[in-house]
């Protein structure tokens, strides 16, 4: 899956929860350019597995940890990519680094 300029994201051989997919492919785009930037000659990602308890699934997890990862792997400066507890809503609010709706495309005229 190319994600960004040369930085492709490779998943599972026996693959995985469409929604995993795109939040992990989310979590290298809002860190490609610093990747880029690291590795102008392209980055090959390859997820070799993606688990977690059913009990707490939530699929934005998986942007989360692609973020941390990559922030980790390639030396990258931390962001503004959280989850917090609101305890009004009994639900998990994230930022996507200002990004407030990750998967909308704007009506273009």
């Amino acid at each position: 899956m190319n994600i960004h300029n040369r930085i492709r994201l490779v998943l599972p051989k026996e693959g995985i929860y469409w929604k995993d997919a795109a939040w992990l492919a989310l979590g290298i785009a809002l860190n490609a350019r610093a990747i880029t930037a690291k590795n102008p000659a392209g980055t090959t990602i390859r997820v070799i597995s993606l688990k977690a308890p059913l009990s707490d699934y939530r699929s934005e997890v998986a942007a989360l940890a692609m973020n941390d990862w990559c922030m980790e792997e390639f030396g990258l400066e931390r962001n503004d990519v959280v989850a917090k507890f609101d305890p009004v809503s009994s639900d998990y609010v994230f930022n996507w680094n200002g990004v407030t709706d990750p998967f909308r495309d704007p009506f273009m005229h």
